[in-house]
């Protein structure tokens, strides 16, 4: 018998980093951790702003999340140094732009 979660979670090598995610999507466990535990929205609103998933995998991607929360949180700051450094190793030209157009340098 499939447990609930893994009919709804999948982490397969090579799709979204190998990390956890809706089975079928590309939207993974830590996306449905940051939209309902730090921007607020419910699974509700979560299924309402992506209507190809249900309410079923956004509470297994939860449920899932809180089964695995050391993995996840250590993927999400993994993720977050890494974005930071290829900030810094390759500054935004649009902010570039828009620091000379207002005269900063």
């Amino acid at each position: 018998m499939t447990s609930t979660i893994t009919e709804h979670i999948q982490i397969t090598p090579g799709v979204c980093g190998g990390k956890p995610r809706i089975a079928g999507h590309r939207i993974r466990v830590q996306d449905v951790v940051v939209w309902h535990e730090e921007m607020g929205l419910s699974p509700q609103q979560i299924v309402a702003e992506h209507p190809t998933i249900t309410l079923a995998d956004v509470y297994a991607a939860l449920a899932y999340y809180h089964d695995h929360v050391d993995e996840i949180r250590a993927q999400m700051v993994t993720g977050e140094a890494l974005a930071a450094s290829l900030r810094s190793e390759f500054p935004s030209k649009v902010q570039q732009k828009l620091r000379i157009q207002r005269g900063e340098t």
